[in-house]
């Protein structure tokens, strides 16, 4: 499982990042516009999910559950400041995916028992992309939260996240998480679509 969450760059748009993402074979687009409006995070959304149709791509949207529910996205994804998962899944219905933002293991347990769909863990490392970041966690972190989670019988996928980069991708395969999710590390590349190909290549091999 290999995210894509948007960004933007002096070089790349929002729609672009996601169209290198798209072409380079990312087949699953968060859009996420931390600063922007209502007016065009919807005139945006309306545009990335006619996108990502085109590509047969999952696309769900960072933290606003009304305009997912608005334009009829696949699901949302929530931080641990967002909308209840609960109150998510009565707005969007039974087949929305809906995925939480997890920093120990007892995030995880909350988003599992709320009726979460799958985690998204992190912070790996240190990264710009994401402001008031949690603790960073490191391989063992996740080694931790997935032997928990083992014992637990917790089998929600779990997607790590947090400054990754393709180098990282065989020792975060070990720790046991389901996936990745990336932005500035396809975005910084000399050529996006080329490293996305890469990392998706390189994650499915492991």
């Amino acid at each position: 499982m290999i995210q894509f969450i948007t960004h933007f760059t002096a070089r790349y748009s929002y729609l672009d990042s996601v169209r290198l993402a798209l072409e380079g074979g990312c087949r699953w687009i968060q859009l996420r516009m931390k600063n922007a409006t209502q007016k065009e995070l919807y005139r945006t959304a309306l545009i990335v999910k006619q996108m990502c149709s085109d590509y047969g791509a999952t696309f769900i949207i960072d933290d606003d559950v009304h305009i997912a529910h608005r334009i009829s996205a696949d699901g949302v994804h929530l931080g641990k400041n967002d909308m209840p998962i609960a109150w998510a899944r009565d707005i969007l219905g039974p087949n929305a995916i809906i995925g939480g933002t997890a920093n120990t293991f007892e995030d995880v347990l909350s988003i599992a028992q709320a009726g979460g769909n799958y985690i998204g863990c992190g912070p790996y490392r240190f990264t710009k992309t994401k402001e008031r970041l949690s603790p960073i966690l490191g391989i063992e972190g996740y080694q931790s939260i997935v032997r928990r989670m083992r014992e637990h019988n917790i089998n929600l996928p779990i997607v790590a996240i947090g400054g990754i980069t393709a180098e990282d991708l065989p020792v975060l395969k070990q720790t046991g998480v389901d996936g990745i999710a990336l932005s500035g590390s396809v975005l910084m590349a000399t050529e996006p679509e080329c490293e996305m190909k890469k990392i998706i290549k390189l994650w499915e091999n492991l």
